[in-house]
């Protein structure tokens, strides 16, 4: 699941896996739960996002590495990935890594959402969940950091046929039915 902060990765990423019966990744959540541990990969992941900076990809593929891992112990059938992966070099490591489990990454969705409803959206959500990283400056650096270092992904995806935009404006259930569709067309 892929798009810009506040496009609704996250949501989506949880419909999805629900209804297609997959292992929904977040390297939101487990950085997130890094912090509120504070282990030391949570302390340092805290400063870069408390500037809305990307966590260095060693940290990120490391962790996302042994959650995969993990899921595949337990039997996994399958996997979306939410936020990752977020620069080429993730993506490349991302598609060597599946490879090297017998899979390959099949869809990038990519939410397609306007700047002003993005930064209305992460504003909400920084009220309403005390978020740190939502506020205006920072959603702005982190907008501005995406477009550098994330949209390169997409052509990525692109030139192996994968990549698949949705309007990711509307409500939560039209959003996804739209992602659903795709998912049958495939």
């Amino acid at each position: 699941m892929f798009g810009p902060p506040g496009s609704g990765k996250g949501t989506q990423a949880k419909k999805v896996a629900a209804s297609q019966g997959l292992v929904h990744i977040s390297t939101g959540e487990i950085l997130r739960s890094a912090i509120e541990r504070k282990t030391p990969l949570g302390v340092l992941a805290q400063q870069y996002m408390d500037k809305g900076e990307l966590v260095p990809d060693e940290d990120v593929q490391q962790m996302l590495a042994n959650a995969v891992d993990r899921y595949i112990a337990e039997g996994a059938r399958g996997f979306i990935f939410d936020g990752f992966p977020r620069t080429l070099d993730q993506a490349g490591f991302l598609d060597q890594m599946m490879k090297e489990r017998g899979s390959e990454i099949q869809y990038l969705i990519f939410l397609d959402v306007d700047h002003d409803e993005l930064v209305k959206r992460l504003l909400l959500r920084g009220k309403t969940e005390g978020r740190s990283d939502d506020t205006l400056e920072v959603i702005e650096n982190r907008l501005e950091v995406y477009k550098k270092t994330t949209l390169p992904v997409i052509e990525h995806y692109k030139k192996q046929g994968k990549f698949y935009p949705v309007n990711g404006v509307g409500t939560i259930e039209e959003v996804n039915a739209r992602i659903c569709a795709i998912l049958r067309k495939s």
